[in-house]
């Protein structure tokens, strides 16, 4: 069960434009004619706030009718940005094919422009098209595009609209939307896919909750409202069948309890609120108390706390859990075969005002309350769960800017300690933070010590002035230890060499084009002006994050009769030549210092382990009791007969040995000629589950948990080296690998493989 590798998302409106339902069922201004009140946009459309861009009806420029609609960048507008409005449509239809016409215009266009359709289910993202391949760039007159997707039967929500990405003009006018031919307007709406949840669209543009410095009673009148939230969300029979939108429930109860003076107050109005959701059904949820092999169990003790609630409230509560949804949820499932969590129907809220204290919340709340139920890792949180949400109150509510926000949900995400966490994608306020200019030179940290490792541009890297090896002591008269210390709580990892690894990539990214970098050099100390650039001035090889050692090629033979296997570079369909090469080669080295490219955990490791051996098995949550986690049953590789390596195989890990790699190796390792040398891995193993949080922030945690078969911790640990080995300052300044010579001589050494 590997991880496939975490992607970085170029398709822009998949991050920033998720979610908002803007429902006025199908859009009646695909003209632009109409204006909403005296703001100069068009009714019924979406945007995002983005700097650098404007979007406004234009009277001038129109291909029919009084308006179009415009998009254009500001002269201080960045290549990487762009801007997108969109309208969104439940799926409550029946088809085969939906098209979206219009025309565009465009005037010196840097990136591309484009119309952008998008069709969601529960299983994230079902068909998309942004045009991109089309490539409209330049300067060039009105002409008609279209773009058509296949409507899946389980699709949920349709996403239009158009996009600008780079500088640039573009002008978008008299858009048309047909189902199978037919004009939109015309398509009868399918009674069976009405969901009572997707038609309260109360909060589709935010709230007008406001936030300040919280008191006391406050802070603890919201962690309560927070836990009741989401116990009632994955409980309760009403939530769970979609007959609520629970986002809005919050954002209806969240003003009156937050100001509820008492302990007693506060649980009068959730008892109310809770009973507004109707009775109970008869029948009590499915009972787990006999499942066996019970890795975790819900953490419940809170609903009789004394101190949170009233004894009516506590009953209600108790009496929920023991009448709780046994069935499908509306806002979780598990996906077969593999029963990570998959969280569905959650509003992404992209043009998110971070002024919105309600939207704020929940963010924190729902964040919390995935972690509480569905993270089979909460067990390793070194902090009292309960106690990071009181603690995180005060700091999202007083997060009214979006950088504020950005860094309140990192420094959130970072208490799991969970590698496979951190934001992903496109966050203009993170890249902002973290800085847009970027020098063309790798550093790590090794020893403690952040060095030069490399040039992520040849040419422009040693013009730099930085050499490899070298040390580097301050950044801009600031030590590396302050920058760490600085920036530590907003990176995510499992441990601290993957929390380190994490950092080291931003190290010398900044906001101005240009950073003084100190170094040591052969013991003398010197300072050296170093160039930054944006993205779109140099590429850069960034995929030098992911490997130690870059090889060019899957598999080599080095002298001695000695394979080298690169699995960043591998298919399962070089296998075959790999066995053949090595039939009777001395030994085998397999790098695992990068993201193996395919999944060759059987197709590899039936050629080294000889026979069925257990090597993994895994735990996985409960949509019948959450909070719950049972382990499976152990997982075997290897097979007798047919070729199989007889010789020593050993495997290169560190930092940058992460899920698939780790869960490679552990599958490798067992076979008894396998030794692993090297250090610290990154600890997160398994399958991922991705969620949004409001503002379009998408997210991640380990969705399963991944054990040695005799129960042993996999999770922050990460895979343990039976041969220690770190790289050295001298060994990168002089190019030896001491990892690559440590395996050679465990190969040529005579006697057992294990040390």
């Amino acid at each position: 069960m590997p991880l496939s590798r975490l992607r970085y998302l170029l398709l822009f409106c998949f991050c920033c434009l998720s979610g908002n339902r803007t429902f006025a069922q199908f859009p009646t201004n695909l003209g632009f004619e109409r204006k909403a009140g005296n703001t100069g946009l068009p009714a019924e459309w979406s945007s995002g706030e983005v700097e650098g861009y404007k979007m406004y009806l234009d009277s001038l420029v129109r291909q029919e009718g009084s308006y179009s609609l415009r998009l254009q960048s500001a002269p201080d507008a960045k290549a990487q940005s762009f801007k997108a409005f969109s309208f969104v449509i439940p799926a409550n239809f029946s088809g085969k094919e939906i098209e979206l016409s219009g025309y565009i215009k465009t005037s010196f266009v840097t990136g591309y422009a484009g119309l952008w359709m998008r069709i969601d289910g529960t299983r994230g993202v079902l068909e998309f098209d942004n045009m991109q391949k089309q490539n409209i760039k330049g300067t060039a007159d009105w002409k008609l595009y279209s773009i058509k997707l296949k409507l899946p039967k389980d699709g949920e929500q349709i996403y239009i609209g158009g996009l600008l990405s780079g500088e640039g003009t573009v002008w978008f006018d008299n858009l048309t939307l047909k189902v199978d031919g037919a004009d939109m307007s015309a398509i009868k709406l399918n009674a069976e896919r009405q969901v009572k949840a997707l038609q309260d669209t109360a909060f589709r543009k935010g709230t007008t909750i406001s936030l300040g410095v919280p008191t006391k009673q406050q802070i603890a009148n919201l962690a309560v409202l927070g836990r009741v939230w989401g116990f009632l969300k994955y409980h309760h029979p009403a939530v769970a069948a979609g007959d609520y939108n629970w986002d809005n429930e919050l954002f209806r109860i969240l003003p009156s309890v937050l100001e509820a003076a008492s302990a007693d107050e506060r649980s009068k109005l959730l008892t109310v609120w809770l009973d507004k959701l109707g009775p109970l059904p008869a029948d009590k949820g499915t009972d787990t108390s006999r499942i066996d092999d019970v890795v975790l169990t819900p953490d419940l003790r809170w609903l009789n706390d004394n101190k949170l609630f009233s004894p009516t409230l506590s009953l209600r509560l108790n009496e929920v859990y023991q009448h709780r949804n046994s069935g499908r949820n509306y806002y979780i499932s598990l996906v077969p075969g593999v029963q990570n969590p998959q969280f569905q129907h959650e509003d992404t809220y992209p043009g998110m005002n971070p002024t919105d204290g309600g939207l704020r919340m929940l963010s924190l709340f729902r964040y919390w309350n995935i972690i509480q139920y569905f993270f089979p890792y909460r067990h390793l949180i070194k902090e009292d769960w309960p106690a990071v949400l009181d603690e995180f109150i005060p700091v999202f509510a007083m997060a009214n800017t979006a950088e504020a926000y950005t860094l309140a949900t990192m420094a959130l995400i970072a208490r799991v300690q969970d590698s496979h966490a951190g934001i992903w994608g496109n966050s203009p306020a993170l890249d902002k933070w973290k800085g847009l200019y970027r020098a063309p030179v790798q550093a790590r940290f090794v020893d403690n010590q952040a060095v030069v490792t490399g040039y992520y541009h040849p040419e422009k890297g040693a013009a730099s002035g930085l050499k490899t090896g070298d040390v580097i002591t301050h950044i801009d008269k600031q030590t590396i230890a302050d920058w760490v210390k600085q920036k530590f709580p907003y990176y995510q990892g499992s441990n601290e060499p993957t929390r380190l690894r994490n950092m080291a990539q931003d190290l010398l990214r900044g906001s101005s084009a240009e950073v003084d970098v100190s170094i040591t050099r052969d013991g003398k100390p010197m300072t050296l002006a170093v160039k930054r650039y944006l993205r779109n001035e140099l590429p850069m090889n960034l995929n030098l994050d992911w490997m130690s050692v870059p090889h060019d090629t899957s598999f080599r033979m080095l002298p001695g009769s000695i394979g080298l296997i690169f699995p960043a570079r591998i298919k399962n369909s070089h296998v075959p030549a790999i066995q053949k090469a090595t039939a009777n080669a001395k030994g085998i080295i397999v790098d695992m210092r990068c993201y193996p490219a395919d999944f060759i955990v059987f197709t590899l490791g039936n050629y080294f382990v000889d026979k069925p051996t257990p090597f993994v098995k895994f735990s996985y949550g409960s949509i019948a009791n959450p909070g719950l986690f049972m382990m499976s049953s152990p997982l075997n590789v290897g097979k007798k007969g047919g070729a199989h390596f007889p010789g020593k195989v050993v495997i290169l890990v560190n930092e940058l040995s992460q899920s698939n790699a780790e869960y490679t190796t552990m599958a490798f390792r067992a076979s008894p000629n396998v030794v692993v040398v090297g250090s610290q891995t990154a600890g997160a193993d398994g399958n991922i589950s991705q969620f949004y949080l409001p503002g379009a922030i998408s997210t991640a945690i380990s969705g399963i948990g991944v054990y040695y078969p005799d129960g042993r911790e996999t999770q922050r640990i990460g895979i343990v080296p039976d041969v220690m080995v770190k790289p050295t300052i001298e060994g990168i300044r002089s190019g030896h690998d001491e990892l690559m010579r440590k395996a050679i001589d465990i190969i040529n050494e005579s006697g057992s493989t294990k040390p």
